[in-house]
């Protein structure tokens, strides 16, 4: 089959690398830098099994910023192009997710378009009577970034927001990509996908917090944080994951699906679903007020990235937290490798790890690393296992 992807972060890249070994795929993006990389197998993003594909596998894979060449004659449009939070409508920002679609209707090309983008509950039902079409479903994706490709290799489960053959051609597409054996595949109305999208990412937020805020009490009262986590995770209900204490939860998912997930409840009575939006300002509140309390002058960040292999700080917590302290006129410094720029945010970024460590005099680590053990005597972090 001939596959079009639009847009290639994380999600797209990775769809686009599992699909490219059986079927001719061409990735649409506005970049021309990710397009000219993607063409000469340089990934774009951080993810080791994306990158061992680039080195190792004969893909039939083409980037493109041509969205003709992309999408004609296509089997199918996969879409996923970003969508972010806009705070001030509360709701997403679908706009790069119609642009696709008005390109493949103007094009008059029949293919079937999937969105992967995460998106509101009833935007596939919208666009349906929107622009008076019928080809077009949402199958949600649950990767994790740096390693997303190996989450399609060894999917948890495959959801599809659509009934048709045309559904369970795609789903044959990813099943037939994988390397997983006996993958769970579930039809449903892409209204219900939506939902399943929103309502995982926020249980997951969820959980974050709760292990989050169990850290703050025990901080606060003195106790053994990793003593209480462990005897909690032990009732195999609950379980012995996810359950690492960091600054907040953020990334490219968490923070907007939570807030999505919250806007889409206006009309219906709800109290736990603020709460877990609230309990992530909550949570860099505290850290900020920890940090103050020992009047430092100045505060390093070791890294804005909030995940060890990760090259991605979007809406990372860490960020919420150098706004708290530069608030109170504390000096931050930043040691960030993957920052090309001299500052962010109105703060120094020193590339020399031992300069940073020199002038800083506390830092703030999110997950500890080899490097860290440098500095250990000065390190403020709630990381207790060094992973998730």
């Amino acid at each position: 089959m001939k596959i079009a992807v639009a847009g290639t972060g994380y999600v797209g890249l990775s769809l686009a690398t599992l699909l490219s070994v059986k079927n001719e795929v061409i990735a649409l993006d506005i970049i021309p830098e990710k397009v000219e990389m993607i063409n000469n197998r340089i990934s774009p993003i951080k993810d080791e099994y994306i990158e061992e594909y680039f080195k190792e596998k004969k893909l039939n894979l083409k980037a493109t910023l041509d969205y003709k060449e992309a999408i004609n004659g296509s089997d199918f449009v996969i879409i996923s192009t970003p969508t972010n939070y806009d705070d001030e409508k509360n709701y997403f920002d679908t706009s790069s997710v119609e642009d696709i679609i008005e390109k493949v209707i103007e094009l008059g090309n029949n293919t079937t378009m999937v969105v992967k983008s995460t998106i509101p509950v009833g935007f596939i039902k919208s666009m349906r009577e929107k622009y008076e079409i019928d080809n077009i479903f949402f199958s949600p994706e649950f990767l994790r970034e740096g390693q997303a490709l190996y989450d399609n290799l060894y999917p948890s489960r495959i959801i599809v927001g659509d009934k048709t053959e045309k559904a369970h051609e795609f789903a044959q597409l990813l099943k037939e990509g994988a390397l997983k054996d006996d993958i769970e595949v579930k039809y449903m109305e892409s209204t219900e996908a939506e939902a399943v999208k929103l309502f995982a990412n926020t249980y997951l937020a969820l959980r974050v917090s709760f292990f989050n805020e169990l850290d703050t009490y025990a901080e606060l009262k003195g106790l053994n944080t990793k003593d209480i986590i462990e005897g909690v995770s032990l009732d195999p209900r609950i379980g012995n994951h996810y359950n690492n204490p960091s600054f907040g939860y953020g990334g490219y998912c968490l923070p907007k699906d939570t807030k999505q997930l919250l806007a889409n409840y206006k009309d219906v009575p709800q109290n736990l679903i603020e709460a877990i939006v609230k309990s992530n300002d909550t949570r860099k509140d505290h850290i900020a007020n920890m940090i103050l309390k020992n009047n430092p002058s100045v505060v390093g960040i070791y890294r804005l990235t909030m995940k060890t292999n990760s090259d991605n700080f979007r809406a990372s917590a860490i960020q919420g937290i150098i706004e708290r302290l530069k608030n109170n006129n504390v000096k931050v410094v930043i040691y960030e490798p993957t920052l090309n720029s001299n500052t962010f945010n109105d703060c120094e970024v020193i590339k020399d790890f031992e300069e940073f460590s020199n002038i800083s005099d506390i830092v703030l680590v999110n997950r500890l690393d080899d490097n860290t053990k440098k500095i250990e005597n000065m390190i403020y972090t709630r990381d207790l296992y060094s992973r998730d």
